[in-house]
């Protein structure tokens, strides 16, 4: 058992005005840009210096004899986490997203920076609470959620996970040609694509993406709930053609199904929840398999 004092790792990315200024240079140049489009600098400031002072607040939080850590949103897939960390992931609900696939069960608590703008699923504290939250995360008294995430996993053993959808397409938005195995009505049934890609998602995920695709899917599968250990997915655009056909373009799987893609082209790439520098690129002829991860985002909730 480790004798280290904990350690409250806090995630963030980058404010739109970091990102201006990397892009312009000055505020000067920033405001000009932004009034150009219609918008006004004053608000991405604001935006940015209530991010900061959210972060602020998250500092001086953490009890003095606690170990610290810090990392930005885009050096995630580098960053080594530790069993002891706690997880502070300040920002939009798809930060907790960008964060879950890199942990092993360490809790994360998502603070808000911006109360009223964001969703509010995954991040569910204002920074102020967390000075009476950590100890008792610590000390596992706080409440939390098991959610479920989807992995992938390509035949030579490279796998990804992600909380809220994985995506299979082609790197150019050209036609993804696959062939797909899915299970239906308790057997497997294949069947060769050309489609815009492949989503599947978790619970979590099926408010969001998923949601998006299956509002216009006449007998769209049931979403699962965030705990449950199941999946559902959609196929994108599926094409019909005298070689590539459009019967399995929906479904859900459960905990010990998955969906098999077998790649019939170059340039396929699977990431997910957004992260597409963190990605696999199967070749031609290499398996896929889509699942519920073995693993699960372990969330804060109370």
């Amino acid at each position: 058992m480790s004798t280290l004092p904990p350690r409250v790792v806090v995630v963030s990315r980058r404010s739109e005005l970091d990102e201006l200024l990397g892009r312009h240079g000055t505020r000067a140049a920033a405001a000009w840009y932004l009034r150009e489009r219609g918008r006004d600098l004053d608000e991405v400031v604001a935006r940015h210096e209530a991010l900061h002072a959210a972060l602020t607040t998250v500092a001086g939080a953490v009890p003095a004899d606690w170990r610290r850590g810090a990392v930005d949103r885009a050096d995630l897939p580098r960053f080594l986490f530790g069993p002891e960390d706690v997880v502070v992931a300040v920002g939009p609900d798809g930060l907790v997203a960008n964060v879950a696939k890199y942990l092993t069960g360490q809790p994360v608590v998502g603070v808000d920076p911006e109360p009223g703008r964001n969703a509010g699923v995954l991040v569910r504290f204002a920074a102020p609470a967390l000075a009476g939250l950590l100890p008792a995360v610590v000390a596992g008294a706080a409440s939390t959620r098991a959610r479920t995430m989807v992995r992938a996993v390509l035949d030579d053993g490279q796998e990804l996970v992600g909380l809220n959808e994985v995506y299979v397409g082609h790197s150019s938005h050209q036609s993804a040609r696959y062939q797909l195995t899915a299970p239906v009505g308790g057997r497997a049934r294949r069947e060769r694509h050309s489609s815009s890609g492949v989503v599947v998602g978790s619970g979590t995920g099926a408010t969001g993406w998923c949601a998006s695709i299956a509002r216009d899917r006449p007998g769209a599968p049931r979403p699962p709930a965030p705990e449950e250990e199941a999946l559902c997915w959609f196929v994108r655009e599926a094409w019909p053609s005298p070689v590539t056909g459009v019967e399995l373009t929906a479904g859900r799987l459960d905990r010990d199904d998955h969906l098999e893609l077998t790649a019939d082209s170059d340039g396929l790439v699977v990431f997910a929840d957004g992260l597409e520098s963190d990605r696999l690129t199967p070749a031609w002829g290499q398996r896929l398999t889509v699942s519920v991860a073995p693993r699960r985002l372990t969330l804060v909730e109370a």
